[in-house]
């Protein structure tokens, strides 16, 4: 029965003055004989103590009226009457035992009337035979006298005054002991300062170097600072990305280190060694930094990095972690203090990186954007990024959860060269000798260009040029057999990836395989083919595979997809190679495995396939070398037209040197035609060889062996060669005192990009007697900027009037060209004291060309016109004008 029950059939008015005879009567004042005294329970009560006024028999005549008056009233009795006796017994004894407990009464009021009935029945002997009904009885009747209890207790005026006190002794006590916790230990937000100092500490130490897996190297170093190598690369993609699959469209470009500064949350998709792992660590650095940070990287202020590299984490199938197990999961060695990881992203002060979707099984990866998705719900105002290669995860996979998506973009080509410069820099002073070699080869070697497209490749390059004392491979070969070996095994093997697709394939199972793709799509003049396609090829040569033969066909094209860094889909249905070369190299290593000569013959005139060919010639044994060389030329024999018969030889000329050996009688032909056609003997013959590309240029003499006329036909040649890879041949020549060449090199400026030409070439130049023609705005700026003042300027029509007068400013030319472009011709402005001597007005006729501004120049000589002039008797009788 509860209390409130038995409140109904016994009111406080009746129960009231029976309980209260149970307690002694006390007069005012605090009831202490000292400061500490106690006023304990057994001092209360009335049957305890000399001045007792209460028997033990007295208290069991209460007990009786107050189970008589509780029973009375109408509805079924609260327990069976037969065991009247023994509950007025029990309840007698729970009232005595409040002289028993140790307690005072300040102590019982906090323990509040339940607790109290708790000891009281505890303290008083435990009644026998009593039914259920007589024990909840006795229980509720034992708490409702507690209840009247304790309020005489707080009613009495010595409990108040003594409740203050003890309230006061108790505080103080608290201050005290808080005051000497405190004193001992630092508080919580002290602790964690002094720990996110040590933490962003040892996370800088840690991510602030690079390293390049997978190459064998014994004269260059394992790492390098990542502040001084590191380049930040484009991302494309958010805002204006493709709206359906296929369809084309330019999208915006980020910074991809500025990415989170846009975007709080950001999926960043790109291919293998593209730079996703060495972002990550780019913004642990610059978020652990205590000084100044690089240039854009301020937003990272304040915040905390978690690098949760997805392949430790779930090395051997672990959880992912809850926050509170980052650091240790990550193999961080120091301990924070408790719940230090939730109040930081409880705060929003996170950035959490976590690297490598794609490195982890797909069957976990599910799980992992589920766990990533309560780690969002849970904590808000934090930054996140998410790395994996493009094929790993579905377009979208995020974008429920906010996520913008972008991916990695190519290297460009200042940007190679930005990477070669700082990578010399980072590896030392004993490595700057070989930075200007590597650059020349990278704009020289198409081959080597077009692997240099990423930090993973750019960085394996230049460590096998150090590694090789300067030289690369002369043979493609063994450079692409290099980058094959680190995408395909040693890359995974050495980051200690373990199998996240659930098969392992040596090198050489998985190129026999992948090969068969490329030698359908070259043989097809294809780059991209139907997934399908590509998945049937690969499951139809498994079986004679025998390493891949032990597991699933479709696992493994998942595998070479997704794993081994040469493949990827461009979109949801393609795939293509990664790289051009890379295709050319395996495809052309196919035709030498089948021995498909003919093939490469008839293909011999398509300049799709002369990587191809050489790349065979590369791969071919002796015989085989042979054969295809002694093919080429009998090709060349049989053909009518003579610039075909010049691109066979030449072809054969530079796959001669992919050769690893060569009958003497094949290589004596080979260089013998070669003879015939360079150094060429005319302009023309010049203009003719340049048609046969950039392969020319290896062919090429250097000015040393040249005389005047040869090294002039050979500078046209370069300079209708118009790519970047002409460059460094014709840098070669800029002290050659020819005032024909020198002329040949400023006059083709305009083929080339303004600025790498100005800096390798036009500032080099003797700018005796020569005319340096600028064409367009962009020339003007590269001499103003260079500082050059040439004494000889041409300025032809498409140059604007602001940057004639800031040209004619800086040089003061004694010999001046302006090209006219018809209709009344306005001559720019030029000050009486310009050393201006020889002025020729050339282009369209036109309108008549006023001649009297040039009136005030004292040293002005001739003038000659295209056309008609007016003012000519403004002139002094010295100057000669001369009419074409």
């Amino acid at each position: 029965m509860e209390p409130a029950l038995i409140g109904t059939r016994l009111a406080s008015a009746a129960i009231g003055p029976l309980l209260k005879k149970l307690l002694v009567s006390e007069g005012p004042g605090a009831g202490l004989v000292r400061k500490d005294a106690e006023v304990r329970l057994s001092g209360l009560v009335s049957f305890r103590g000399e001045k007792r006024t209460l028997t033990e028999k007295d208290v069991r005549k209460l007990a009786a009226t107050l189970v008589e008056r509780s029973r009375r009233g109408d509805g079924e009795p609260p327990f069976p009457a037969d065991e009247t006796g023994a509950v007025t017994d029990a309840l007698a004894a729970n009232l005595l035992a409040l002289g028993d407990l140790d307690m005072d009464d300040v102590q019982a009021v906090r323990l509040g009337h339940r607790d109290l009935a708790r000891r009281l029945r505890a303290a008083a002997p435990a009644p026998d035979g009593l039914s259920t009904d007589s024990v909840l009885y006795l229980e509720t009747m034992t708490e409702w006298a507690c209840l009247h209890v304790l309020e005489f207790f707080t009613s009495r005026s010595t409990f108040i005054a003594r409740s203050l006190v003890e309230q006061t002794r108790a505080q103080a006590e608290l201050l005290a002991k808080m005051d000497e916790v405190i004193r001992r230990t630092p508080p919580a937000e002290t602790r964690d300062e002094a720990f996110e100092r040590r933490y962003l500490a040892h996370l800088a130490r840690k991510h602030g170097r690079l390293t390049i897996y997978g190459v064998d190297l014994h004269h260059s170093p394992d790492e390098w600072p990542l502040d001084t190598a590191y380049l930040s690369l484009e991302a494309t993609g958010g805002e204006g990305a493709p709206e359906a699959p296929g369809r084309q469209r330019e999208q915006p470009s980020v910074r991809a280190d500025l990415a989170l500064a846009r975007h709080d949350k950001v999926l960043l998709r790109g291919l293998a060694g593209s730079g996703k792992t060495t972002l990550v660590q780019w913004l642990t650095v610059s978020a652990a930094a205590t000084g100044d940070r690089p240039e854009g990287m301020a937003y990272l202020r304040g915040r905390v990095p978690f690098v949760l590299p997805l392949r430790t984490l779930t090395r051997h199938g672990e959880r992912l972690p809850s926050p509170d197990r980052f650091l240790s999961a990550a193999g961080c060695p120091l301990t924070p203090p408790e719940g230090w990881t939730g109040r930081v992203l409880a705060a929003g002060r996170g950035l959490v990186l976590v690297d490598g979707i794609d490195e982890i099984p797909g069957a976990e990866r599910g799980r992992a954007r589920d766990w990533l998705r309560d780690l969002l719900d849970a904590y808000e105002g934090n930054r996140w990024l998410v790395t994996s290669r493009p094929t790993a995860v579905r377009d979208d996979w995020l974008a429920p959860d906010g996520f913008t998506e972008l991916t990695l973009a190519p290297m460009a080509r200042a940007e190679v060269a930005t990477f070669v410069r700082r990578w010399h820099k980072a590896a030392g002073p004993d490595a700057a000798v070989y930075e200007q070699p590597l650059l020349d080869s990278l704009r020289t070697a198409e081959h080597v260009a077009q692997l240099a497209t990423n930090p993973l490749m750019c960085g394996l390059i230049c460590a096998l040029h150090r590694d090789r004392r300067g030289f690369l491979p002369r043979g493609r070969k063994a450079l692409y057999e290099a980058a094959l070996s680190l995408l395909l095994s040693r890359r995974d093997r050495e980051r200690d990836m373990g199998t996240p697709t659930g098969l392992v394939l040596d090198e050489a199972p998985q190129i026999q395989l992948i090969q068969r793709l490329a030698y359908w799509l070259t043989l097809n003049g294809r780059t991209q083919m139907d997934r399908a396609h590509a998945a049937s090829i690969v499951t139809e040569a498994v079986p004679a595979v025998p390493e891949a033969s032990a597991y699933p066909p479709d696992q493994v094209f998942t595998h070479l997809l997704h794993r081994s860094g040469l493949l990827r889909e461009p979109t949801a249905d393609t795939v293509e190679f990664v790289h051009r070369t890379f295709q050319d190299h395996l495809a052309a290593k196919a035709l030498v495995d089948h021995w498909d000569i003919g093939v490469l013959v008839r293909h011999a005139t398509d300049d799709q396939w002369e990587d191809v060919i050489r790349m065979a010639v590369g791969h071919a044994r002796p015989r085989e070398c042979a054969e295809i060389l002694r093919e080429l030329l009998s090709a060349a024999d049989a053909a009518e037209d003579r610039r075909v018969r010049l691109r066979l030889t030449l072809l054969a000329a530079t796959a001669l040197d992919h050769a690893t050996e060569v009958p003497p009688a094949i290589r004596e032909e080979v260089l013998r035609r070669t003879e015939e056609v360079i150094p060429p003997r005319s302009p023309e013959e010049a203009r003719q060889l340049a048609e046969a590309g950039p392969m020319v240029l290896d062919l090429l003499a250097g000015p040393e062996e040249l005389t005047d006329e040869e090294a002039y036909h050979s500078v046209i040649t370069a300079t209708h060669i118009t790519t970047d890879a002409a460059l460094p041949y014709l840098a070669r020549f800029v002290r050659r005192t020819s005032l024909e060449v020198r002329s040949q090199l400023i006059w083709s400026w305009h083929r080339f990009d303004p600025r790498s030409y100005a800096e390798e070439i036009v500032a080099h130049l003797d700018p005796s007697d020569l005319i340096f023609t600028v064409q367009d705005d962009d020339q003007a700026e590269e001499l103003i900027r260079l500082g050059l003042t040439p004494s000889y300027l041409s300025i032809e029509k498409t140059v604007s009037e602001d940057r004639t007068a800031m040209l004619l400013s800086l040089c003061d030319p004694v010999v001046l060209g302006l090209e006219r472009s018809g209709g009344l011709y306005e001559l720019p402005l030029m000050p009486p004291s310009a050393r201006l001597r020889h002025l020729h007005v050339y282009g369209s006729g036109g309108d008549a060309v006023d001649l009297e501004p040039l009136a005030a120049l004292s040293h002005l000589e001739t003038v000659r016109v295209y056309g008609n002039v007016s003012g000519s008797e403004c002139l002094p009788p010295r100057v000669m004008v001369t009419l074409f």
